[in-house]
């Protein structure tokens, strides 16, 4: 199913290894951004004040339809995500630098349901008077949001599974790039038949890996 969002996929289905690694990009590494791309668009983004070098924090890996989603979190407030069709280097498909922008604590069901059926998939979406394009396409003016079961790593050694019901957005800002919003309704379950549940609000930009440089 989420191999249709991107191009040029594959149906190659490794097995993940048991902390994710992608690019040279591992729990405890840190990596640097091309300083010229971000004053280029610094001006133009939502998120400010964004570190030029960030160290990796967690880890997470979401496998959906032989496609695997890379996020490493740093301790910028962001998370690098990368997108392949393999584990391998060379199927990289797509890199972005998300900030978290917000958490919104959704504490009532109904207000869950109406999220998941009538909010997150519209066609557009604004924030701080951006309008936003919906990226993932759909027959109807409503897109169900894409679920995805994300596997995370910490420093520690410890794992931890959330439910992520998903949306992607963009605008077009300077010099022919684009912004992304990325909306995730998350739902984990922290103690046996207890559900916390949350929409995380992020902000993005897209990289090329040559715009990365990852120090060990």
């Amino acid at each position: 199913m989420f191999k249709k969002f991107f191009k040029g996929m594959s149906t190659q289905a490794p097995t993940a290894p048991d902390i994710p690694s992608i690019l040279g990009l591992r729990l405890g590494c840190s990596f640097e951004l091309d300083s010229l791309m971000l004053r280029l668009v610094t001006d133009d983004l939502v998120s400010n004040n964004i570190a030029s070098t960030q160290i990796i924090q967690a880890v997470g890996l979401v496998e959906l339809d032989g496609t695997y989603i890379f996020r490493f979190y740093t301790d910028d407030e962001a998370f690098l995500q990368v997108v392949a069709t393999s584990l391998n280097d060379v199927d990289v498909v797509d890199v972005k630098l998300f900030h978290f922008y917000d958490t919104l604590d959704i504490a009532d069901k109904n207000r869950w349901t109406t999220l998941l059926d009538k909010d997150i998939g519209q066609a557009t979406y604004t924030l701080e008077q951006q309008t936003y394009q919906r990226v993932w396409t759909s027959l109807t003016d409503y897109h169900a949001p894409v679920h995805m079961l994300e596997t995370t790593y910490d420093e520690k050694g410890e794992t931890s599974q959330t439910d992520q019901f998903t949306m992607l957005f963009e605008r077009p800002i300077s010099d022919g790039q684009t912004e992304s919003l990325f909306l995730s309704a998350e739902e984990v379950e922290e103690t046996p038949g207890t559900l916390t549940r949350c929409l995380v609000i992020s902000t993005g930009i897209t990289l090329s890996p040559a715009q990365i440089t990852i120090y060990g």
